[in-house]
């Protein structure tokens, strides 16, 4: 069975009077342990794609599922869950908390798990923090750090919950391109050696060769 399963699904915004399609029709399935990038160009419906799969937003029309569950039959309440038990994020500006450190900030997605002890929690911050190379930074804050060391917290902070999901949202456009490749590297190893699967969007057609599966998508619609 996928992971993700998405049948017809479309989505469009209202602008003024006007109805901008975003999606025209999408059918996609990712399955367990993928290293997936969607690559299109500005506009092309791959972070609209990502908000869906990650229960940001809501599909106009189409059915999306997780682990066999359908989201759009879900409530918010049905939907938060969803995401804090099997999805994780990676975004592009990094969303750290200026005055948290590297450990608080990594720490942070575990304070709303209540049935999680304290030794656990620490256990998991401390694994996740070893995986992506950062022991020696835990009391660094984010100004601190440089932007591929920024883009690891946020990494381990996504894996911290071990999620079945990570989505990514053009991790590497604010990195140069020695930093983008090494942040790549890292996601991909973190595939291999735990099983975790990823799917990411990019408009960088140089990190083509570093994943294991491409989905092109244009003016809304999948063409590769």
């Amino acid at each position: 069975m996928a992971l993700v399963k998405l049948s017809g699904v479309k989505k469009s915004y209202k602008l003024g009077e006007t109805l901008v399609p975003a999606l025209r029709g999408i059918d996609l399935e990712i399955r367990a342990g993928e290293f997936t990038s969607v690559i299109g160009a500005s506009g092309s419906g791959k972070s609209t794609l990502l908000n869906l799969v990650g229960c940001l937003d809501q599909p106009t029309e189409g059915s999306i599922q997780i682990s066999g569950a359908e989201v759009t039959e879900m409530n918010e309440t049905q939907q938060c869950d969803l995401r804090n038990e099997k999805i994780g994020f990676i975004f592009q500006s990094f969303n750290l908390v200026p005055v948290l450190n590297v450990w608080e900030n990594i720490e942070l997605p575990l304070l709303v798990k209540a049935k999680l002890s304290l030794d656990e929690r620490k256990k998991r911050v401390a694994s996740v923090i070893s995986a992506v190379g950062l022991d020696s930074f835990i009391e660094h804050k984010p100004d601190q750090l440089s932007g591929g060391q920024r883009q690891r917290v946020a990494i381990a902070r996504a894996l911290v919950t071990k999620p079945s999901l990570v989505l990514a949202d053009e991790p590497t456009a604010n990195l140069d391109s020695k930093t983008a490749h090494m942040i790549l590297d890292l996601m991909a190893d973190l595939n291999k050696t735990q099983n975790v699967t990823f799917l990411f969007c990019s408009h960088d057609e140089k990190l083509i060769g570093r994943v294991g599966r491409i989905v092109r998508i244009q003016d809304g619609v999948i063409v590769e």
